[in-house]
């Protein structure tokens, strides 16, 4: 959630950027800063932060998505996914009539996404755009899915709010995100692993370990599983489901706009 926290002398309220507080205007800022910098090692921090999972949590968001084999127009949004990793899988194991738009806020993103293309050239557009005030109409989309981006938001009303306009009655929502490990002796290990491991890695294979840093802290910040799916339900989704991954270190979270 959010975290707005009132300050007594009437200043912007302040929300967490990993463990920081900064005004709530000042955090996308410092978000694109981070993803400026990663860009290009995208893959390589969500290796960095997985151990390489990522690749197989993705691959069981395109499943539970189960993308239509057929010719019948069916449209998607992958949001915050300027690399194109996720809609690409989408696009691959789908049929001729799918078709993808990827909106992130970041050009640096979005560039590489850019770089990588599909197959065709046909299928795949990218738009920069805000999560909190996506630049599409009513009922654009049969899908909606987002991968590692959801906790970078800075209101995450918002952007529920955002995905549950764009959908279509009948769409789906699909949200994959680091999360609150459910598994005791994991988390402990977990724990060591990301605040010691992940930002000395960052700083020696990338030259950045304050990005990775932040990225580790912003996992703490993020509403743990059950918490999210009232969010979601808040949002105006219905069936709202998650699927823990690896002992909840990630969850898939589906919804319905019914």
């Amino acid at each position: 959630m959010s975290e707005d926290l009132n300050s007594s002398d009437g200043a912007q309220p302040k929300i967490s950027f990993g463990f920081a507080r900064v005004g709530e205007d000042a955090k996308q800022g410092l978000v694109n800063e981070v993803f400026a910098k990663v860009a290009r090692r995208y893959d390589l921090m969500n290796d960095l932060m997985s151990g390489g999972l990522h690749r197989l949590w993705k691959s069981d968001l395109i499943s539970w998505l189960a993308p239509p084999k057929s010719a019948v127009p069916y449209a998607f949004l992958d949001v915050a996914g300027g690399t194109g990793d996720v809609a690409l899988r989408v696009l691959e194991a789908s049929g001729p009539g799918v078709s993808g738009v990827i909106c992130d806020i970041s050009a640096e993103m979005i560039e590489v996404g850019r770089a990588r293309g599909d197959a065709d050239g046909q299928r795949l557009r990218f738009v920069r755009g805000n999560a909190e005030a996506l630049p599409f109409a009513k009922a654009s989309f049969d899908a909606y899915t987002i991968a590692f981006g959801m906790r970078n938001l800075t209101r995450l009303e918002a952007a529920l709010g955002e995905a549950f306009r764009v959908l279509k009655p009948g769409g789906r929502f699909l949200c994959l995100e680091f999360s609150s490990v459910e598994v005791p002796l994991l988390d402990t290990l977990y724990d060591a692993y990301s605040f010691n491991a992940i930002p000395a890695l960052g700083g020696l294979v990338a030259g950045d370990s304050a990005s990775y840093r932040y990225l580790v802290e912003s996992i703490r910040r993020f509403p743990d599983q059950k918490t999210f799916t009232r969010l979601i339900e808040n949002a105006g989704f219905e069936r709202v489901r998650y699927r823990n991954l690896t002992g909840g270190i990630a969850a898939i979270h589906s919804g319905w706009r019914l």
